[in-house]
Protein backbone atom coordinates (compact mmCIF):
# COMPACT_ATOMS: atom_id res chain seq x y z
CA UNK A 1 0.00 0.00 0.00
CA UNK A 2 3.08 2.80 0.90
CA UNK A 3 4.81 1.48 -2.42
CA UNK A 4 1.24 2.29 -4.16
CA UNK A 5 0.79 5.48 -2.46
CA UNK A 6 4.65 6.39 -3.26
CA UNK A 7 3.81 5.73 -6.85
CA UNK A 8 0.59 8.01 -7.27
CA UNK A 9 2.30 10.34 -5.71
CA UNK A 10 5.68 10.33 -8.09
CA UNK A 11 2.38 10.46 -10.64
CA UNK A 12 1.00 12.86 -9.48
CA UNK A 13 4.73 15.11 -9.09
CA UNK A 14 5.71 14.49 -12.52
CA UNK A 15 2.21 15.90 -13.58
CA UNK A 16 2.44 19.18 -11.67
CA UNK A 17 6.13 19.05 -13.13
CA UNK A 18 4.91 18.78 -16.68
CA UNK A 19 2.13 21.57 -16.37
CA UNK A 20 -0.25 19.77 -18.59
CA UNK A 21 -2.12 17.22 -16.71
CA UNK A 22 -3.78 19.73 -14.76
CA UNK A 23 -3.90 22.48 -17.18
CA UNK A 24 -6.74 24.50 -16.89
CA UNK A 25 -9.76 24.07 -18.86
CA UNK A 26 -11.27 26.27 -21.56
CA UNK A 27 -15.12 26.13 -22.77
CA UNK A 28 -15.95 28.42 -25.77
CA UNK A 29 -19.27 29.29 -25.93
CA UNK A 30 -19.75 29.82 -29.74
CA UNK A 31 -23.35 29.77 -31.86
CA UNK A 32 -25.57 27.59 -34.01
CA UNK A 33 -23.64 25.69 -36.72
CA UNK A 34 -25.06 28.12 -39.69
CA UNK A 35 -22.73 30.74 -38.69
CA UNK A 36 -19.50 32.37 -38.44
CA UNK A 37 -19.53 32.10 -34.50
CA UNK A 38 -19.46 27.99 -34.67
CA UNK A 39 -16.57 28.01 -37.12
CA UNK A 40 -14.41 31.04 -35.59
CA UNK A 41 -14.57 29.60 -31.87
CA UNK A 42 -13.95 26.19 -33.20
CA UNK A 43 -10.60 27.51 -34.53
CA UNK A 44 -9.80 29.27 -31.75
CA UNK A 45 -10.49 26.78 -29.64
CA UNK A 46 -7.49 24.93 -31.59
CA UNK A 47 -5.44 27.48 -31.79
CA UNK A 48 -5.26 27.25 -27.74
CA UNK A 49 -5.19 23.37 -27.01
CA UNK A 50 -2.28 23.30 -30.04
CA UNK A 51 -0.39 26.65 -29.00
CA UNK A 52 -0.47 26.43 -25.61
CA UNK A 53 -0.86 24.52 -22.14
CA UNK A 54 -4.72 24.76 -22.00
CA UNK A 55 -7.00 23.05 -23.14
CA UNK A 56 -10.01 24.14 -24.84
CA UNK A 57 -13.18 23.37 -26.22
CA UNK A 58 -15.43 24.98 -28.64
CA UNK A 59 -19.51 24.25 -27.93
CA UNK A 60 -22.48 24.90 -29.79
CA UNK A 61 -24.78 27.64 -28.38
CA UNK A 62 -27.81 30.28 -28.89
CA UNK A 63 -24.69 32.46 -28.95
CA UNK A 64 -24.59 35.97 -27.16
CA UNK A 65 -27.02 36.02 -24.24
CA UNK A 66 -26.29 32.19 -23.69
CA UNK A 67 -22.62 32.79 -23.57
CA UNK A 68 -21.93 35.35 -21.12
CA UNK A 69 -24.81 33.11 -19.15
CA UNK A 70 -22.56 30.25 -19.01
CA UNK A 71 -19.22 32.79 -18.75
CA UNK A 72 -21.13 33.60 -15.35
CA UNK A 73 -22.68 30.72 -13.92
CA UNK A 74 -20.36 28.04 -14.70
CA UNK A 75 -16.97 29.11 -14.80
CA UNK A 76 -15.54 27.71 -11.41
CA UNK A 77 -11.84 28.86 -10.83
CA UNK A 78 -10.97 26.75 -8.30
CA UNK A 79 -11.45 23.91 -10.94
CA UNK A 80 -9.53 25.74 -13.10
CA UNK A 81 -12.59 26.00 -15.40
CA UNK A 82 -13.25 28.64 -17.28
CA UNK A 83 -16.33 29.51 -19.54
CA UNK A 84 -15.37 32.08 -22.36
CA UNK A 85 -17.89 33.30 -25.32
CA UNK A 86 -18.13 35.29 -28.68
CA UNK A 87 -20.35 37.96 -28.14
CA UNK A 88 -22.19 40.88 -29.62
CA UNK A 89 -20.93 44.18 -27.94
CA UNK A 90 -24.40 45.36 -26.86
CA UNK A 91 -25.10 42.09 -25.22
CA UNK A 92 -22.29 41.94 -23.53
CA UNK A 93 -22.57 45.52 -22.22
CA UNK A 94 -25.94 44.94 -21.09
CA UNK A 95 -24.91 41.39 -19.44
CA UNK A 96 -21.83 43.34 -17.75
CA UNK A 97 -24.18 46.26 -16.42
CA UNK A 98 -27.15 43.99 -15.63
CA UNK A 99 -29.86 45.92 -17.28
CA UNK A 100 -30.76 42.98 -19.45
CA UNK A 101 -33.66 41.25 -17.85
CA UNK A 102 -31.26 37.75 -17.09
CA UNK A 103 -28.44 39.82 -15.49
CA UNK A 104 -30.47 42.38 -13.46
CA UNK A 105 -28.88 42.00 -9.86
CA UNK A 106 -26.29 39.17 -10.97
CA UNK A 107 -23.79 41.12 -14.18
CA UNK A 108 -21.87 39.06 -15.43
CA UNK A 109 -18.16 39.29 -14.75
CA UNK A 110 -16.66 39.97 -18.20
CA UNK A 111 -13.61 41.35 -19.71
CA UNK A 112 -12.63 41.08 -23.10
CA UNK A 113 -9.48 39.47 -24.55
CA UNK A 114 -9.94 40.95 -27.93
CA UNK A 115 -12.33 42.12 -30.42
CA UNK A 116 -12.95 39.90 -33.30
CA UNK A 117 -14.62 41.41 -36.63
CA UNK A 118 -17.94 43.55 -37.58
CA UNK A 119 -21.18 41.38 -37.05
CA UNK A 120 -22.85 42.72 -39.42
CA UNK A 121 -26.77 43.15 -39.45
CA UNK A 122 -28.56 40.97 -42.16
CA UNK A 123 -32.18 41.01 -42.80
CA UNK A 124 -32.53 38.23 -45.85
CA UNK A 125 -35.41 37.91 -47.62
CA UNK A 126 -36.60 37.68 -51.46
CA UNK A 127 -36.49 39.68 -54.29
CA UNK A 128 -40.46 39.33 -54.65
CA UNK A 129 -41.47 39.77 -51.32
CA UNK A 130 -42.48 43.42 -51.78
CA UNK A 131 -40.08 43.99 -48.13
CA UNK A 132 -38.05 47.12 -48.97
CA UNK A 133 -38.39 48.49 -45.55
CA UNK A 134 -38.37 47.45 -41.83
CA UNK A 135 -42.37 48.56 -41.55
CA UNK A 136 -42.88 46.13 -44.28
CA UNK A 137 -42.44 42.85 -41.76
CA UNK A 138 -45.76 43.90 -40.22
CA UNK A 139 -48.21 41.37 -41.58
CA UNK A 140 -44.99 38.91 -42.82
CA UNK A 141 -43.47 35.72 -41.13
CA UNK A 142 -40.26 36.60 -39.59
CA UNK A 143 -37.42 35.36 -37.86
CA UNK A 144 -35.81 37.75 -35.07
CA UNK A 145 -33.02 35.03 -34.19
CA UNK A 146 -32.52 32.05 -31.74
CA UNK A 147 -33.44 32.18 -28.15
CA UNK A 148 -31.42 34.05 -26.01
CA UNK A 149 -28.86 34.80 -28.91
CA UNK A 150 -27.78 38.17 -28.99
CA UNK A 151 -28.83 38.17 -32.86
CA UNK A 152 -32.41 38.04 -30.85
CA UNK A 153 -31.87 40.54 -28.16
CA UNK A 154 -30.63 42.89 -31.16
CA UNK A 155 -33.07 42.56 -33.48
CA UNK A 156 -35.79 42.93 -31.51
CA UNK A 157 -34.54 46.33 -30.08
CA UNK A 158 -33.94 47.52 -33.52
CA UNK A 159 -37.87 46.46 -34.44
CA UNK A 160 -38.26 48.75 -31.33
CA UNK A 161 -36.53 52.08 -32.45
CA UNK A 162 -38.05 51.83 -35.39
CA UNK A 163 -41.86 50.92 -33.95
CA UNK A 164 -41.91 47.47 -35.45
CA UNK A 165 -43.98 45.34 -33.04
CA UNK A 166 -43.02 41.59 -33.75
CA UNK A 167 -46.70 41.18 -32.07
CA UNK A 168 -47.93 42.39 -35.63
CA UNK A 169 -45.93 39.83 -37.52
CA UNK A 170 -48.18 37.02 -39.78
CA UNK A 171 -46.10 34.61 -37.33
CA UNK A 172 -43.15 35.48 -35.36
CA UNK A 173 -39.99 32.84 -35.35
CA UNK A 174 -37.21 32.62 -33.29
CA UNK A 175 -34.78 30.50 -35.02
CA UNK A 176 -30.91 30.53 -35.66
CA UNK A 177 -29.28 31.35 -39.24
CA UNK A 178 -29.48 27.64 -40.84
CA UNK A 179 -33.02 26.84 -39.85
CA UNK A 180 -34.24 30.69 -40.88
CA UNK A 181 -32.58 29.60 -44.08
CA UNK A 182 -34.17 26.69 -44.28
CA UNK A 183 -37.56 27.62 -43.92
CA UNK A 184 -37.04 30.76 -46.45
CA UNK A 185 -36.18 28.46 -48.75
CA UNK A 186 -39.07 26.37 -47.81
CA UNK A 187 -41.19 29.45 -48.46
CA UNK A 188 -42.48 29.12 -44.68
CA UNK A 189 -40.70 32.24 -43.87
CA UNK A 190 -41.06 35.51 -45.76
CA UNK A 191 -37.66 37.27 -43.66
CA UNK A 192 -35.08 36.46 -41.01
CA UNK A 193 -32.79 38.90 -38.93
CA UNK A 194 -28.91 37.85 -38.41
CA UNK A 195 -26.40 39.19 -37.32
CA UNK A 196 -22.83 37.48 -38.27
CA UNK A 197 -19.81 37.82 -40.60
CA UNK A 198 -19.39 38.40 -44.35
CA UNK A 199 -20.20 36.16 -45.49
CA UNK A 200 -22.65 34.03 -43.58
CA UNK A 201 -22.27 30.77 -44.95
CA UNK A 202 -25.81 29.29 -44.97
CA UNK A 203 -26.87 32.50 -46.45
CA UNK A 204 -24.54 31.88 -49.43
CA UNK A 205 -25.88 28.32 -49.33
CA UNK A 206 -29.82 30.15 -49.40
CA UNK A 207 -28.42 32.70 -52.25
CA UNK A 208 -27.38 29.21 -54.07
CA UNK A 209 -30.70 26.99 -53.21
CA UNK A 210 -33.04 30.46 -54.05
CA UNK A 211 -31.22 30.66 -57.57
CA UNK A 212 -32.01 26.76 -58.54
CA UNK A 213 -35.60 27.57 -57.85
CA UNK A 214 -35.76 30.78 -59.83
CA UNK A 215 -35.77 33.32 -56.80
CA UNK A 216 -33.52 35.86 -56.13
CA UNK A 217 -32.51 36.58 -52.52
CA UNK A 218 -32.55 40.34 -51.09
CA UNK A 219 -31.37 41.85 -48.30
CA UNK A 220 -32.87 45.09 -46.91
CA UNK A 221 -30.82 48.01 -46.97
CA UNK A 222 -31.31 50.62 -43.80
CA UNK A 223 -29.61 53.81 -44.61
CA UNK A 224 -26.73 54.47 -42.00
CA UNK A 225 -27.72 58.39 -41.53
CA UNK A 226 -31.75 57.50 -40.59
CA UNK A 227 -33.66 57.73 -37.50
CA UNK A 228 -33.76 54.16 -36.67
CA UNK A 229 -29.80 53.58 -37.11
CA UNK A 230 -29.01 56.90 -35.29
CA UNK A 231 -31.50 56.06 -32.39
CA UNK A 232 -29.56 52.13 -32.29
CA UNK A 233 -26.59 53.92 -32.04
CA UNK A 234 -27.64 56.56 -29.20
CA UNK A 235 -28.54 53.65 -27.01
CA UNK A 236 -25.09 51.75 -27.62
CA UNK A 237 -22.92 54.75 -28.34
CA UNK A 238 -19.64 53.74 -30.32
CA UNK A 239 -20.13 50.54 -30.88
CA UNK A 240 -21.35 50.61 -34.06
CA UNK A 241 -20.54 51.59 -37.65
CA UNK A 242 -21.63 51.76 -40.97
CA UNK A 243 -21.54 48.33 -43.35
CA UNK A 244 -21.56 48.28 -47.26
CA UNK A 245 -22.57 44.43 -48.56
CA UNK A 246 -21.34 44.38 -51.91
CA UNK A 247 -23.53 43.01 -54.26
CA UNK A 248 -21.11 39.88 -55.55
CA UNK A 249 -21.23 38.76 -51.72
CA UNK A 250 -24.52 36.99 -51.96
CA UNK A 251 -25.44 38.04 -55.58
CA UNK A 252 -28.02 40.62 -54.68
CA UNK A 253 -29.47 43.31 -57.01
CA UNK A 254 -26.84 45.58 -55.77
CA UNK A 255 -25.20 46.76 -53.01
CA UNK A 256 -26.44 46.73 -48.98
CA UNK A 257 -25.85 49.46 -46.66
CA UNK A 258 -26.11 48.32 -43.69
CA UNK A 259 -25.01 48.11 -40.02
CA UNK A 260 -22.08 46.84 -37.85
CA UNK A 261 -21.14 45.84 -34.34
CA UNK A 262 -17.56 44.45 -33.38
CA UNK A 263 -17.44 40.86 -31.91
CA UNK A 264 -15.97 40.31 -28.47
CA UNK A 265 -14.19 37.61 -27.56
CA UNK A 266 -14.92 38.20 -23.83
CA UNK A 267 -14.04 35.72 -20.79
CA UNK A 268 -14.26 36.01 -16.82
CA UNK A 269 -12.67 38.35 -14.72
CA UNK A 270 -11.55 35.44 -12.22
CA UNK A 271 -9.11 33.90 -15.36
CA UNK A 272 -5.50 34.26 -14.26
CA UNK A 273 -3.41 36.61 -15.94
CA UNK A 274 -1.31 34.23 -17.63
CA UNK A 275 -4.28 32.01 -19.48
CA UNK A 276 -5.76 34.81 -20.63
CA UNK A 277 -1.74 36.40 -21.83
CA UNK A 278 -1.57 32.93 -23.41
CA UNK A 279 -4.95 32.87 -25.26
CA UNK A 280 -4.06 36.39 -26.66
CA UNK A 281 -0.77 35.69 -27.57
CA UNK A 282 -1.61 32.28 -29.39
CA UNK A 283 -4.57 33.71 -31.32
CA UNK A 284 -2.78 36.68 -32.63
CA UNK A 285 0.55 34.80 -33.40
CA UNK A 286 -1.80 32.38 -35.72
CA UNK A 287 -4.32 34.84 -37.25
CA UNK A 288 -2.72 33.55 -40.87
CA UNK A 289 -4.08 30.27 -40.24
CA UNK A 290 -7.69 31.50 -38.91
CA UNK A 291 -8.25 34.00 -41.65
CA UNK A 292 -7.58 31.48 -44.12
CA UNK A 293 -10.30 29.29 -42.20
CA UNK A 294 -12.69 32.11 -41.65
CA UNK A 295 -12.70 35.17 -44.14
CA UNK A 296 -14.26 37.12 -41.29
CA UNK A 297 -10.94 36.97 -39.20
CA UNK A 298 -9.37 38.95 -41.60
CA UNK A 299 -10.34 41.87 -39.73
CA UNK A 300 -8.81 40.53 -36.12
CA UNK A 301 -5.83 42.56 -35.83
CA UNK A 302 -3.68 44.24 -33.48
CA UNK A 303 -4.58 47.57 -34.90
CA UNK A 304 -8.21 47.14 -35.04
CA UNK A 305 -7.97 46.15 -31.00
CA UNK A 306 -6.02 48.83 -30.13
CA UNK A 307 -8.93 51.20 -31.41
CA UNK A 308 -11.16 50.32 -28.77
CA UNK A 309 -8.92 49.32 -25.91
CA UNK A 310 -9.00 52.79 -24.53
CA UNK A 311 -12.88 53.01 -25.50
CA UNK A 312 -14.25 50.34 -24.25
CA UNK A 313 -16.95 50.11 -21.89
CA UNK A 314 -16.70 47.00 -20.65
CA UNK A 315 -12.37 46.59 -19.33
CA UNK A 316 -9.72 44.58 -21.29
CA UNK A 317 -8.61 41.68 -19.85
CA UNK A 318 -4.93 42.39 -17.36
CA UNK A 319 -3.30 39.15 -18.93
CA UNK A 320 -4.26 40.91 -22.77
CA UNK A 321 -3.27 43.89 -22.06
CA UNK A 322 0.19 42.95 -21.32
CA UNK A 323 0.65 41.14 -24.65
CA UNK A 324 -0.55 44.14 -26.40
CA UNK A 325 2.11 46.13 -24.52
CA UNK A 326 4.56 43.92 -24.62
CA UNK A 327 4.40 44.34 -28.53
CA UNK A 328 4.42 48.21 -28.30
CA UNK A 329 0.95 48.67 -29.63
CA UNK A 330 -0.01 50.22 -26.34
CA UNK A 331 1.78 52.17 -23.58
Amino acid sequence: MNKLRLWVGALLIAALGSGTAFADQVVIGTGGTGGVYFYYGTQVAQIISTHTKLNATAIQTAASVDNNLLLRDKTNAKRGMYYCGLSLPDTALVAYNGTHEKFVGKPAPIRILFVMYPNVLQIVTTADSGITQLSDLVGKRVSTGAPSSGTEYSSLGLLKVAGVDKNSFAKWARLGAGESADELSNGTLDAYFWWGGIPTGSISELSTTLERKGKKIALLSLDPQGKVIQAFDKEFPGLGNPVTIPAKVYGTAGDVATFGFWNQFVCPASMPDDDAYAITKAVFEHTDGLSKSIAAAKDTTVANNVRFIQHSAIPFHAGALRYFKEIGAIK
